[in-house]
């Protein structure tokens, strides 16, 4: 269709860091799952029998989930800027906050006087032998000390390359935005690890309809993401038998009784579909155990909450879907996310739901700043740690 005009492929979605510095820039030399440092740059590993032992750190909390770092005799700075070996893009991370290196067949850790120190296991340290298993927290950073034999080792770093190769499927699985036309979208999706069960799209269904659509499959790993690459390839290809896809409440019909969580290794979902008429100026949704999507419109005074009393994709085979409609005014956005967008816990303690999330909608819109973005750099900042707990999924799509 001519007025769906679509750019270049953007490389996924961004990753940076919502306080607006470039910490992780100079962070190059960590795209690989293992990495070996020493006095700041790479070092060859020693030529040794396959069933020494290891001994890495493995990010369990903070930024890039799963990195490791092999340790060595040269000590290994921690850092929030350059020069440090390992730069952590987080607040609460000192310039150089400590190092660790090996000590005969001991993990040493030496708190480099850092402002808000350094732990182990909880309890705060100045210099310390870091057990095996052991964790080390640095800011909202958790790093823990696991010890392989060099075939082990190996073997991780092969599945990590099979899952770096499947999170890459994934994402070339998503829509490009539309930025002219009737229709513009923007979104962003982080996982919360290598691989999530969140995942959305949108495509035109005739000269006149278009459809929109999100969906957040439980749980984390490879057989969240495969459910919900299946449910979006279904989507996207149509590929519902005798379906008019038009009709938000017969595809979840259809699409509830071909995935059984019986027939799926018990994995279910929450989808949110709806499809625009560009006549009609109508908006029909249909939601599956999910939370509501918000239309906003133009005068900003006020969040829609569109979502209609269903179950989840895969509970019940013949539960009848039920759908709404709302009206469209021109120049309205439609905000459709996971529940990772609002499911935090803030500085203060306190567990917020999406009724605490939907005030951000309706705060100014930043100029050169995708909507996407500027939420998800909003809930950051009141976010108690330096990364979400969940995958970030949004979709914004605006109808002029």
């Amino acid at each position: 269709m001519d007025w769906f005009k679509k750019p270049a492929r953007k490389n996924g979605a961004s990753s940076s860091d919502p306080e607006g510095g470039t910490d992780a820039e100079p962070d190059t030399s960590l795209d690989d799952a293992t990495v070996v440092l020493g006095a700041g740059l790479p070092r060859a590993r020693p030529s040794t029998h396959e069933d020494e032992r290891v001994h890495f750190l493995i990010v369990v909390e903070g930024t890039r989930p799963g990195r490791r770092i092999q340790l060595g005799a040269e000590p290994v700075t921690l850092g929030r800027l350059p020069p440090a070996d390992l730069v952590l893009p987080d607040r609460r991370v000192s310039r150089s906050h400590c190092s660790v290196r090996m000590v005969r067949d001991d993990v040493v850790v030496a708190d480099l006087g850092s402002t808000n120190g350094t732990f182990i296991d909880g309890k705060r340290v100045t210099g310390s032998v870091l057990p095996t298993g052991g964790r080390l927290e640095v800011g909202d950073h958790v790093l823990k000390l696991e010890s392989r034999s060099r075939s082990e080792l190996e073997e991780s770093e092969k599945l990590d390359r099979d899952l770096a190769s499947a999170s890459e499927y994934v994402q070339s699985l998503l829509p490009e935005e539309l930025t002219e036309g009737p229709i513009a979208t923007e979104w962003i999706l982080l996982p919360s690890n290598r691989l999530g069960g969140d995942a959305f799209g949108y495509h035109s269904l005739d000269a006149h309809h278009f459809a929109i659509y999100l969906i957040d499959v439980c749980g984390h790993g490879t057989g969240a993401a495969l459910h919900a690459v299946s449910v979006i390839n279904t989507l996207r290809q149509q590929a519902l038998p005798d379906t008019d896809f038009r009709n938000p409440a017969e595809v979840l019909n259809r699409l509830n009784a071909m995935f059984q969580m019986e027939r799926h290794g018990g994995m279910y979902a929450t989808l949110w579909y709806g499809v625009y008429d560009l006549r009609a100026r109508t908006l029909v949704y249909c939601s599956a155990g999910h939370h509501p999507g918000y239309l906003v419109p133009p005068v900003r005074d006020r969040a829609i909450p569109l979502a209609t009393k269903n179950i989840i994709v895969g509970a019940v085979a013949d539960f009848q879907f039920e759908a709404d409609t709302v009206d469209v005014p021109p120049e309205s956005r439609l905000y459709v996310f996971s529940d990772g967008v609002f499911e935090i816990t803030t500085r203060d303690g306190v567990q917020w739901g999406v009724s605490d999330f939907v005030p951000l909608l309706l705060e100014p819109m930043l100029p050169g700043t995708p909507e996407p973005t500027r939420l998800h750099q909003a809930v950051q900042k009141r976010n108690s740690s330096a990364v979400l707990e969940d995958d970030f999924s949004m979709l914004v799509v605006t109808f002029a």
